[in-house]
């Protein structure tokens, strides 16, 4: 399933409108702040949150961000994952 983006968040599904899945963020200077994610719970346990976290990652990398988890789940994948160190920023 493709993750496309619509401003400052990241989505699954046809249209946003239509999304089953979604990560929101804010940018603030060299920061992502990753606030939200959500899966509609149809699509749950299929590793969709990880993909739009791991979609996330690659987009700060690209725009040479580092990302601050404010998202329960976010903060927990990032800082579990040895693969995303490079852009969690550290307090």
């Amino acid at each position: 399933m493709e993750i496309k983006r619509e401003n400052n968040s990241l989505y699954l599904g046809s249209s946003y409108e239509k999304r089953i899945g979604e990560l929101t963020f804010k940018i603030k200077d060299d920061d992502m702040i990753v606030d939200h994610t959500f899966v509609d719970p149809a699509f749950r346990g299929q590793g969709l949150a990880f993909k739009l976290v791991e979609e996330v990652v690659e987009l700060a990398r690209s725009e040479m961000k580092t990302i601050i988890p404010v998202c329960p789940y976010v903060k927990k994948v990032m800082e579990e994952t040895e693969a995303f160190q490079d852009v969690l920023k550290k307090e």
